[in-house]
């Protein structure tokens, strides 16, 4: 059965009722969301809800007041893994999704970083830095000893302010070699690459672990292991 995804005024919702979170939390919006659910659905192993949901609320991951209202957590749940099960269906079926990201014209400011950032990378960076803050939580993916993920990382994180020199040497080596156009351009390699995220852990995440067997299978007729002196069919194997 296919995903539905959100309408934008489900979107909207979605923001409003995240910004309706209780404080002092503070819960991620709607854009640092979408890039967070990327990031824990490309992860190398299956991150179940009860894991990463409490960062949406969150970005300390400290828990809902036990008198939440019920109906709103409800529905902010509802909206949230309608969306996370629309990207990781698009990842899997398609190679693709459509990011939720800024307006350029609704971009941040230069003069809210350090260092200036080309427009798109200005319009990019709430989901970018969505997607890293679930490494941060979920670090098995930047710990991989993997060259190809390595870069697929490097080139989402080109988007956000570089913090040292080897990150700005970094950016501009990407520059030079995987330059980006524009926006829509820029959007496309995100996809892309988070694309190429899913697939190369893929094997690692769904992999189904062998179970062995610290003991002798006991067969029906085998006298049962408790030392009844009764057979296992007639014993515990009868349970």
């Amino acid at each position: 059965m296919a995903k539905v995804d959100l309408t934008d005024a489900e979107l909207d919702e979605l923001g409003d009722l995240l910004e309706r979170t209780p404080e002092p939390l503070e819960a991620l919006d709607v854009p640092m969301l979408d890039g967070y659910l990327a990031g824990v659905i490309v992860q190398p192993r299956l991150v179940h809800e009860a894991e990463w949901l409490p960062a949406v609320f969150d970005h300390q991951g400290r828990a809902l007041p036990a008198d939440v209202d019920a109906a709103w957590l409800a529905r902010c749940r509802s909206l949230v893994l309608r969306r996370h099960d629309v990207v990781q269906a698009g990842l899997a079926d398609d190679g693709w999704f459509d990011p939720v990201v800024l307006d350029v014209e609704r971009a941040p400011p230069q003069s809210e970083y350090d260092a200036p950032l080309p427009e798109h990378s200005r319009a990019l960076l709430p989901w970018v830095a969505g997607f890293h803050f679930a490494q941060e939580r979920f670090p098995a993916l930047e710990e991989a000893a993997d060259d190809a993920v390595a870069l697929a990382l490097a080139r989402l994180y080109r988007h956000l302010p570089a913090e040292n020199e080897e990150q700005r040497e970094l950016i501009a080596t990407l520059d030079r070699e995987h330059p980006l156009k524009d926006a829509d351009d820029a959007v496309e390699d995100l996809v892309t690459t988070v694309a190429e995220l899913w697939e190369l852990t893929r094997a690692a995440r769904y992999r189904v672990a062998t179970v062995r067997r610290d003991t002798p299978k006991v067969g029906r007729n085998d006298p049962c292991p408790c030392g009844s002196g009764r057979k296992f069919k007639q014993c515990h194997g009868n349970a």
